[in-house]
């Protein structure tokens, strides 16, 4: 911890009860995140995703997801 950081009038365990129901936290991407800005986003997205799986699963079907990747967007890493 730095010198700074002065935590004399914290109070223990203050959080513990919320943090113990559960957190979860996720660090989206920056290409992400101008896709998804905020939760209900990424949620609804999840969900439909869910959705679409369960959907074939239920009906035996292997799913295949195509991917398409501009060549721009491969720049970064060549």
């Amino acid at each position: 911890m730095l010198d700074e950081y002065d935590f004399s009038k914290g109070i223990r365990g203050k959080y513990a009860h919320r943090y113990k129901e559960g957190t979860n936290i996720i660090k989206l991407d920056e290409d992400v995140r101008k896709i998804f800005p905020n939760t209900t986003a990424v949620n609804e997205a999840l969900r439909s995703l869910a959705r679409i799986i369960k959907q074939h699963e239920n009906i035996g079907e292997q799913i295949i997801v195509p991917v398409i990747i501009k060549e721009e967007s491969l720049k970064p890493f060549l």
